[in-house]
């Protein structure tokens, strides 16, 4: 995608979920209709990801909640007067290039809304030429809109939220928050990125940096803080340099380059590192997003699919089941008011139907789309 239709996409995006038209749809459906638990348009049953995706704002404070009380705390900022919130201090990074003419120098800038923290500019620039461009998180095109959706895919903000769920009991409430508080402690981390064998140099001038007060710009003043600790290795103490002769990709297992960026994973233990690109969710293969990963059985997995590793996973509402009373059928969960039709809403449970991929559906509607 070119640069004019990477922006024309994201003008599109930063709408009101409501007014935004389905891209989906291809501009059939003109408006968002939000159904009352399915995280679907009830006009044209596409997700809301293709009507429309959540502003910065919402994305920052997001990512902060799931990163807040957690090692990697130190990624966020308290929001001035926002009693104790924490959003997510998101690394932009701004490069400007002149443009040599014969005239008066021009400059060209280039805007990463997102790249690895506690580099310099030459090495985040360097990891960046190893991500796939149209991938690229560079404001106003394709890889930009990538992330964005991958936030909201990898990242559902009701997963970690009981309050962002549909009607959750008293019990359920608690079984979520308890989820939540142990998967941060135990297995979400965040990648690290350095050259091969220095992941300790840079994390302990990152560790330097820490020092000084961080905050959150609100009405040009800062929220002052205490500086977090920079997240230990797993014998709680600062890694020191992995020399070796050779490294290797975790994955792809190929011979890596001392002068090419990798990513750590601290939860995996510093011995394993992987290729920029490499650092994929082992069940969906897509790249983490902001690196935020999980760590299980010797896998990197994104929130979404170490939820669902977990817990069951409702096909109708795509939340996470916290009760033991639920339908499965075919592989497929779902809670047992959502067991009913994707077209009319009849409840199915005892009745006959149609399971068409992961859609639901009655018998008379299963026939009316049929001879459409």
């Amino acid at each position: 995608m070119d640069l004019s239709t990477g922006m024309q996409k994201m003008s599109i995006l930063h709408q009101t979920a409501k007014g935004a038209p389905c891209l989906g749809c291809r501009g059939m459906c003109k408006a968002f209709e939000p159904h009352p638990w399915r995280k679907i348009c009830k006009s044209c049953k596409c997700s809301q990801e293709d009507h429309g995706l959540h502003s910065d704002a919402e994305d920052d404070r997001k990512i902060g909640r799931l990163l807040a009380d957690s090692k990697y705390s130190n990624l966020t900022a308290r929001v001035k007067g926002g009693d104790g919130v924490r959003i997510y201090k998101r690394n932009r990074m701004i490069i400007t290039n002149p443009i040599v003419t014969r005239k008066d120098p021009t400059f060209d800038t280039v805007t990463y809304e997102w790249a690895p923290p506690g580099l310099t500019q030459k090495l985040a620039i360097h990891y960046m030429e190893f991500i796939p461009k149209e991938m690229q998180p560079i404001a106003g095109t394709e890889g930009a809109y990538y992330r964005r959706r991958q936030l909201m895919r990898q990242l559902p903000v009701y997963d970690q939220d009981p309050f962002q769920c549909h009607a959750l009991s008293e019990s359920e409430v608690k079984g979520m928050e308890e989820f939540v508080r142990k998967y941060k402690n135990d297995m979400l981390g965040v990648g690290e990125v350095a050259l091969p064998g220095q992941v300790g140099s840079a994390k302990e001038n990152a560790n330097q940096q820490k020092t000084e007060a961080t905050g959150q710009f609100t009405n040009g003043k800062v929220a002052k803080e205490k500086p977090q600790d920079t997240p230990a290795a797993p014998n709680g103490t600062l890694p020191e340099s992995h020399q070796k002769d050779e490294y290797h990709c975790e994955l792809c297992k190929k011979t890596v380059s001392t002068e090419t960026p990798v990513v750590y994973g601290e939860r995996a233990g510093y011995d394993r590192l992987w290729h920029p690109a490499c650092f994929l969710c082992t069940r969906c293969s897509e790249p983490l997003v902001d690196l935020i990963y999980f760590w299980k059985s010797g896998r990197l997995l994104c929130g979404r699919h170490y939820c669902e590793s977990e817990k069951p996973r409702c096909v109708a509402c795509d939340e996470l089941i916290f009760s033991e009373d639920y339908i499965e059928s075919e592989g497929l969960t779902w809670h047992k008011k959502h067991f009913c039709c994707l077209e009319c809403e009849q409840p199915l449970l005892g009745k006959s139907y149609e399971l068409v991929l992961t859609k639901l559906q009655c018998v008379t509607c299963n026939k009316t789309i049929k001879n459409m």
